[in-house]
Order: structure tokens, then sequence, then C-alpha cells
């Protein structure tokens, strides 16, 4: 027959498996120990992610200053001013109005990110493109040809932002110009966000670009952009070999430049075929050498048998020269000091 437990039997037991999950809970804090989470913290972005951020788009500015510049033929300056995180309320609010706002695909991601020019600046750029001087318009709402010429500039900083981030394999993909209420749905209000603000200025007008993109889907490409910054990157002994061959297929236009002299316009006149005009130089005067409309360092007048030609001397120390080069007519001599 069984042994029958008292209540005190019952309490003693209970009381026994107690002390053994805490004993054994307590072992298991030791060896990984436990942390608080803090949910309102999600897709907060770290110093060392935004310092990695600020890399990718000072290049992206760079790369979008000198291409769209060229397209615009007039000077053009962009460069990063701001990165933060904010509440995607906040972005809303200080969009202007009659802004210019397209939306981006992130991929692989799946996100949907944003880029605005601001009117102060996108107003500029269609003048230009028009035949204008580049000045800002009143605020107003903008026509379809206006719209299209937008996209299309738009559509060229898509590109440069696939070129700058593309080492971490993300993509951006041009989706459509959004209105004001379709932009306030693309994300929820409280969404954490980073807004990248760069500005831009032409000779008669200046504004800024915002990108903002969801900040939470950022981490895993964001880690992966540190890491890329981290790995040590070597030139190989070929690609340096190869970059050496290269330059010196490149050719540059050379000139021999005389110093100012006085000469009377009756002796020009009666120049013809065969005369020989001497000059009002010292034979011990030296020429001006300038490589690609630059000065190079100065030429002395030097005969070399049959051939006369001239002995440069170069400004720069430690340079190495020592080939000629065979005109139509002569040779000249190089050598360096």
């Amino acid at each position: 027959m069984g042994k029958q437990l008292e209540q005190g039997d019952i309490d003693a037991l209970f009381a026994a498996a107690g002390a053994n999950a805490a004993t054994q809970t307590a072992a298991e804090g030791e060896s990984a120990p436990l942390e608080t989470y803090n949910f309102s913290r999600a897709g907060q972005i770290s110093n060392e992610q935004m310092r990695a951020i600020s890399t990718v788009n000072d290049l992206f500015a760079r790369n979008l200053m000198h291409t769209l510049g060229a397209w615009l033929r007039t000077p053009l300056r962009i460069k990063l001013v701001a990165g933060e995180q904010l509440p995607f309320k906040e972005f809303l609010e200080r969009l202007s109005i009659h802004t210019f706002v397209c939306s981006l695909r992130l991929e692989p991601l799946g996100a949907v990110g944003l880029l605005e020019l601001e009117f102060a600046i996108s107003s500029p750029i269609v003048d230009v493109l028009l035949g204008g001087v580049g000045e800002a318009w009143s605020v107003r709402e903008l026509t379809d040809i206006e719209e299209a010429i937008l996209t299309s500039v738009v559509q060229l900083a898509v590109q440069e932002l696939n070129l700058a981030w593309q080492s971490v394999g993300l993509e951006f993909v041009l989706e459509k110009r959004e209105t004001d209420a379709a932009v306030a749905r693309m994300m929820t209000p409280g969404e954490r966000t980073l807004c990248v603000s760069f500005e831009a200025r032409m000779p008669e007008a200046q504004g800024v670009i915002n990108l903002c993109l969801p900040a939470v889907v950022l981490n895993a490409i964001l880690r992966r952009l540190i890491a890329e910054g981290d790995r040590p990157r070597r030139r190989s002994k070929e690609a340096h070999m190869q970059i050496r061959n290269l330059l010196g297929q490149v050719s540059m236009g050379t000139l021999l430049q005389l110093p100012q002299m006085r000469l009377r316009a009756s002796d020009v006149a009666a120049l013809v075929p065969g005369t020989v005009l001497r000059l009002p130089v010292p034979k011990t005067a030296s020429a001006e050498l300038r490589v690609g409309k630059l000065h190079l360092g100065s030429a002395y007048p030097v005969r070399t048998g049959e051939h006369r030609g001239a002995q440069i001397e170069v400004d720069f120390v430690g340079g190495h020269v020592a080939q000629s080069l065979n005109g139509q007519a002569d040779n000249v001599v190089l050598s360096v000091n």
C-alpha cells in the first residue's frame, strides 16, 4: 500500500523543487548575462554606422556634382551637410510646398525610400536646361514638361546612388513622383528614418536635396558596409604596372615659348619664304617650356651635329628624362637638372 503524504510533506517537496530551479537559473545567468532590450531603440543607427554612411554619401555628392554639373554646363557645388535619425513625421513636417519628391525602391530589402529636390534648386535646374541662366522661380505647380525634365535629373542622381552603394549590394530603383498625400502614406509616422541632406549651389540659386531611408531595414546593409570599409585594400603590382603603361600612352601638347620682344612692323611685313629674321634676343636667353598650358621649365638653344635643338631644364627635382623627341626638322635633347 502506497505511502500517504501529509500536507507538510507536500509543501516541503514544492519548496525543494523551487530552490533547485532558482539555483539552475542563477548558474545559466552567470554563463550568459541577460541585457534589458529597449524596443523604442529598434532601428537606431550607431555612431560607427553613421560614419560609414557619411563616407558613402560624400562619394555620392562628389560624383553627382561632377556628373550633373557637366550635364547642365554650369558651375555646380553639392556637398553633404547633415545626416540624422528622426521619425518619419518630422521628415514630413520639413517638406516645403510644391517640392519634387520621388519614391525609390531599395533592393533587395524590399523597402521604399524618398528623394526630395527643393523647389529652390529644382526650378533653377529646369531653367538652365530650358536655356535660361538658372534663376529660381516663384513657387508654383510644375508643368508636364518641367516634371519630365526633373525626372531625368532624379534618374541621374539614382545612377550615382547605385555607384556609391554598390559595394554593399544595395540598389536604388526609381519608381515615380509622389503627391503629398502619397508621401504621407509611405511609412508610419513614428517609424525611425535616416535623413541625409545635401546642399546644392548654382551661380544664381541654392537649395537642398534630401534622401530619406527607413533606418530599421538598413542594419544588415550597414554592418556589411562597416566590414567592407575595415577591409584593407592593396593595389596589386600588376595593377600598378598597368596604370603606368596607360599613363605612358597619354599625349600632351608641348610648346617652347620665347620671351616677349619688340619687332618692327616693316620687318614683319617684309617676310617672304626663305627670309631669316634676326630676333633681338641674346643667344643665352632661355625659352619657356609649357606642357598642357602649364609651365614646366626653361629651354636653351643647342646644336647636336647637323641638328638644332633645345636643352630643357625642368623645374622639379628627381625626374628622369632620357629620351629624344623627334620633331619634323630637328631633335630636342632633354636633360633634367
